[in-house]
């Protein structure tokens, strides 16, 4: 009988199989949007051929019930899509769709603070609006413990883990390599990562990037974290 572990770790090596088949022509769009709580959600959408304009992209619809965006009653969510990068994980022509949520009577989804800033910030372009994020991080393991800590116990005093190089000075450093080149494929404006001071925690940062581009660039990244 499989253990517990082996049911929610995946097998790498019986998906590569499946997707190093040949995908006929056909393109997988993943739509990607925020929800109510902040997070996101995403669904696939298959396309017939390469895109190279977001303004091919078709609209699409989601059940906006099950994501607390919408009444039962009334649950059509529509998905509007605003910017594309290809996709590091399907890689070939497959895309991430960044997407606005609208409601059914044409008005944004009152989740959708992406149209609002968007309309101020091309109000006010004369401004310049340019933007730089950092995000902290920290790598746990199945069991909820950060790696590199000691079962029960804690790492010893901060010191040697900032920018850190070295066995028992950083942790995980394989994901961090694999989620930075995963950005650069996609076209994220990346601009660094170091681990920081904690043993398992890591930064990252994005931009400058102008206006509403940045949020693009984080949601991107987001997903490909």
């Amino acid at each position: 009988m499989a253990s517990e572990s082996a049911t929610v770790v995946s097998n790498t090596g019986n998906l590569m199989k499946y997707m190093n088949l040949d995908q006929r022509g056909r393109i997988q769009a993943e739509y990607v949007w925020i929800d109510s709580n902040g997070g996101t959600r995403s669904k696939t959408k298959t396309l017939f051929k390469p895109v190279t304009s977001v303004d091919e992209l078709p609209e699409w619809n989601f059940d906006g019930s099950s994501t607390n965006q919408a009444p039962g009653d009334n649950s059509d969510v529509y998905l509007r899509p605003v910017a594309y990068y290809p996709d590091p994980f399907r890689q070939g022509d497959n895309i991430l769709v960044l997407c606005e949520t609208w409601d059914a009577d044409g008005s944004p989804n009152k989740f959708n603070y992406r149209h609002e800033a968007n309309r101020l910030m091309e109000t006010n372009a004369d401004e310049g609006f340019w933007f730089g994020l950092e995000q902290e991080y920290t790598l746990l393991g199945t069991d909820g413990w950060p790696y590199g800590w000691p079962r029960g116990g804690f790492p010893g005093a901060q010191g040697p883990y900032y920018c850190g190089v070295g066995t028992g000075k950083v942790y995980c450093r394989d994901i961090v390599e694999a989620h930075y080149r995963a950005c650069l494929y996609a076209g994220i404006n990346i601009s660094g990562i170091n681990a920081e001071v904690m043993p398992s925690q890591w930064e990252y940062q994005v931009g400058p990037c102008p206006g509403i581009d940045s949020k693009f660039c984080q949601i991107s990244d987001n997903e490909i974290s």
